[in-house]
Parts: C-alpha cells; structure tokens; sequence
C-alpha cells in the first residue's frame, strides 16, 4: 500500500511515517509542489528491491529463474528439512 503525502506533512509527521513504512508493503510518496518527489519504504524492502533489480539485470541469472518457474510443476523437489538432512544439517 502506498500513502502519498505533501513534504510539508512528512516534515511535520516524519517519526510517524517512519513508523508506517517499518509495516511490510507500506511506503509512502512524498510529493513537493504537487509533483512526486521521493519515495520512503522500509530499509528491508528497499534492500530487497535493489537486489531484484540486480538479479534482472543479468540476462543469465534472470533465464535461469524464467526457466525454473516454466518448469517448477515437473521438476522434482525436496523441502527444506530434506535439504538439510542431505547436507548433514538435521
């Protein structure tokens, strides 16, 4: 979900809204002059986006993830617990 307020108002309420963007999937667009100016979400989620960003940029990483997705239902699998019992973990 995304709030959008004037930069007067994420001046005036900044602790507030720094407090609502710690909620996943909240940010908030603040606007100056009317126009959108700038964007505050969580450091977590920010983190997250760069790093998909990264992933996609790279034309090999992202074929290896369409291809893994196209074929997710005939592929086998195993769950977590699995893995770690393979690796000697469990």
């Amino acid at each position: 979900m995304t709030k959008t307020v004037t930069a007067s108002e994420a001046r005036n309420n900044f602790f507030a809204i720094l407090q609502e963007v710690k909620t996943p999937g909240v940010s908030v667009m603040i606007t100056h002059e009317g126009h959108p100016a700038g964007v505050l979400m969580s450091a977590e989620e920010f983190e997250g986006l760069m790093e998909t960003l990264d992933i996609m940029s790279d034309p090999e990483e992202a074929a290896e993830i369409l291809d893994a997705l196209r074929h997710k239902d005939t592929e086998e699998t195993v769950t977590l617990d699995e893995l770690k019992k393979d690796l000697g973990l469990a």
